[in-house]
């Protein structure tokens, strides 16, 4: 059940006296509140090939990194050192590590002795390899290496916001998001999902921002550093991808919701993303129930300025989230369900490269399912997987064949290219398609096993497939001939063995929806108040089944309108249901929509939304492009690097 007895009325008291609520006690201290690490996260790892960085862990391999690092605003930079303990080979006289726009200033020992170092020649996707030269490791030895270094204003894992660009309006806010590749644009370490590091901070921000980060935090309310400023300390024992090393800072309150979730966000919205994120103390116990204990202690969530570019993100201990979940409602909670999930399938077993990361969103949109289903009821689920579906089909119209396999090979390319509906819902199909055949209680059996025997450790396609065959499929001819696992994920579409989920709550919406653009009836016969958010989405995204891709004239600029109209769409305060609206209105070029449109554009930069809608104004040509241009050159300042980075290589940089 939901804990929030007694602390809604302490939160209301602490904003009332404009404050921020305090941390809970196992938040707090330096013993961690994370349980033991089991085995399997210290058994020898077999590193894969990744190339993606520039690291020969075989050989060398960064085991904890120790951030010391101060903040300034207004050069927007980070400065200091990151210490770094190397292990490796005995006789290993180098370590090499992923850099990116890093000034270094210097690399040392321990004690403070010079070491030598170079940096290499720069790579347009992975950056520069940072080589250091020490004594010869002895067996089992460590090495301590210093890198002294201070990041770039252009640093594409930070965006440093103004106070305009807050809620608050009166303090600057810094956060970073590093996946896939780009924690090496503010940590010179070894910046692969392969290579798994246990990692500690002190950070020193002005006095009157607050610092949070992806681990233990030691020190809530900062400690005194001189000069207006404060330091905060920071640890995560348990060892995780560097992907995963994530900072905030700015004008940040607490409302906890149970004893071990919370919500973290600037103060005016405190109150509102509390009650809409209050589900989350329940899908950790159901999460629990499904799968196994949670391992990192707390869960707490961080909803960031609308700039951050993606949904969520599952930085352990602490989710940063969109502000386009906060609908009012709960009604796009299922955006928790997928990030808590990670703390198993991402987290906790990780995929060893990016040509893999099914592994991490396929069964994590798997589990979101089973959360969703264990709160809502099946019908819920059935919607969003059904929702899922209809994205993975139009995904995979517009993907080279090659892409639409579950292994990718994505050498020489950016690896968010491979962050598609392929790695997400064509990733949970197989795992649906598998419980299916299998049946539910044996498949969640092996998986709980799997989470188990793999927890802390790089998993590859193959380790993956070794694993069920042993502990599933058991030699079974049969079995594994119905499965159908090499076609799932070597070959390019979806196998003959997948069937679609159904949704019986869709059939009067699909009706509707026919009747709507076919002109049978007018938008107020719609039953739109009565409908869930999901139910809008399938009516939103519906489009009849014409031959040439056409809608066969259906939609009609007076249609439009009256949809529009009736359905009171401008004001629309969904997030996700708008983004549907916007695609039909910039794809029928309905011209009335393009204020809102702009408004959505220029207000927040969830990837998501933002790069499908200057696709689809940018496929309009002569209509669509010239505002395309036009609203990109105004809403690019207050986009994150890996939202402006994608819409750069469509539309072009202002």
């Amino acid at each position: 059940m939901i804990r929030t007895a007694g602390l809604v009325s302490a939160l209301a008291l602490t904003l009332a006296m404009g404050g921020c609520a305090a941390m809970p006690a196992s938040g707090s201290g330096s013993i961690s509140d994370m349980p033991p690490l089991p085995a399997s996260a210290t058994a020898p790892v077999q590193y894969a090939l990744d190339t993606h960085s520039f690291a020969q862990p075989a050989v060398a391999h960064v085991r904890h990194v120790s951030l010391d690092l101060t903040t300034d605003f207004d050069s927007k930079t980070l400065s200091g050192t990151a210490a770094l303990d190397i292990q490796g080979a005995p006789g290993a006289t180098e370590v090499v590590l992923d850099t990116k726009n890093l000034d270094i200033r210097g690399v040392t020992d321990a004690s403070g002795a010079p070491l030598q170092f170079n940096l290499g020649p720069v790579d347009a996707i992975k950056g520069q390899p940072l080589t250091v030269r020490f004594p010869a490791l002895a067996a089992g030895g460590t090495q301590r290496v210093v890198v002294a270094y201070s990041t770039r204003p252009d640093a594409a894992a930070l965006q440093w916001l103004a106070p305009s660009q807050t809620a608050g309006g009166k303090r600057p806010y810094m956060f970073s998001q590093g996946q896939a590749i780009l924690t090496r644009t503010w940590v010179p370490t070894q910046d692969s999902p392969g290579i798994r590091q246990t990692w500690d901070a002190r950070i020193v921000a002005p006095a009157d921002l607050r610092v949070v980060m992806s681990a233990q935090d030691l020190t809530p309310e900062g400690e005194p550093a001189g000069d207006g400023l404060k330091a905060w300390r920071f640890n995560m024992t348990n060892p995780v991808p560097p992907y995963l090393i994530a900072i905030g800072a700015g004008d940040i309150a607490f409302a906890p919701i149970d004893e071990r979730t919370g919500v973290f966000t600037e103060p005016s919205r405190l109150q509102a993303a509390h009650d809409e994120l209050a589900p989350t103390a329940q899908m950790v116990d159901v999460a629990e129930g499904l799968y196994g204990p949670y391992r990192w202690g707390r869960y707490d969530l961080l909803v960031l300025p609308p700039s951050f570019p993606f949904g969520g993100m599952e930085n352990p201990r602490l989710t940063f989230a969109t502000p386009t979940i906060i609908a009012g409602d709960q009604s796009l909670v299922s955006l928790v369900a997928h990030e808590l999930a990670h703390s198993w399938s991402g987290n906790l077993v990780t995929n060893a490269t990016w040509n893999d990361m099914w592994l991490n969103e396929g069964f994590t949109v798997y589990f979101e399912n089973r959360i969703m289903e264990a709160l809502y009821g099946r019908d819920r689920a059935l919607m969003l997987a059904s929702l899922g579906w209809g994205d993975l089909q139009d995904e995979m119209a517009g993907l080279p064949p090659a892409d639409t396999r579950l292994h990718l090979d994505l050498t020489g390319r950016d690896p968010d290219e491979g962050l598609t509906d392929v790695a997400y819902e064509k990733g949970a199909a197989f795992l649906f398609t598998i419980e299916r055949i299998v049946g539910r209680e044996r498949f969640d059996a092996w998986l709980n096993g799997y989470f188990e025997r793999n927890a802390f450790r790089p998993m590859t396609t193959e380790l993956f497939l070794q694993d069920i065959r042993t502990h599933l499929i058991k030699g079974d001819a049969a079995l594994e001939s119905a499965l159908m696992m090499d076609a799932w994920i070597y070959q390019p579409g979806m196998p003959s063995n997948w069937q679609p989920p159904v949704s019986t709550a869709f059939v009067p919406v699909d009706a509707a929806a026919s009747d709507f653009y076919s002109g049978r009836i007018p938008a107020s016969a719609i039953p739109w108040a009565g409908w869930s958010t999901q139910e809008r989405q399938r009516f939103l995204a519906w489009r009849p089944a014409i031959a040439d891709g056409s809608d066969g004239g259906f939609t009609t600029t007076a249609r439009l309108a009256d949809l529009e109209s009736t359905l009171n769409l401008r004001n629309e305060g969904n997030a996700e249901v708008l983004f549907a609206w916007l695609q039909i209105a910039v794809q029928h070029r309905y011209e009335p929509a393009v204020p809102t449109l702009e408004h959505f554009l220029t207000t927040q930069g969830r990837r998501k939304f933002v790069l499908p809608l200057f696709q689809s104004l940018w496929a309009e040509g002569d209509w669509g492009q010239p505002i395309a241009r036009r609203i990109y050159a105004t809403a690019r300042p207050g986009y994150h690097a890996v939202t402006s980075n994608s819409v750069d290589a469509l539309v072009g940089r202002p």
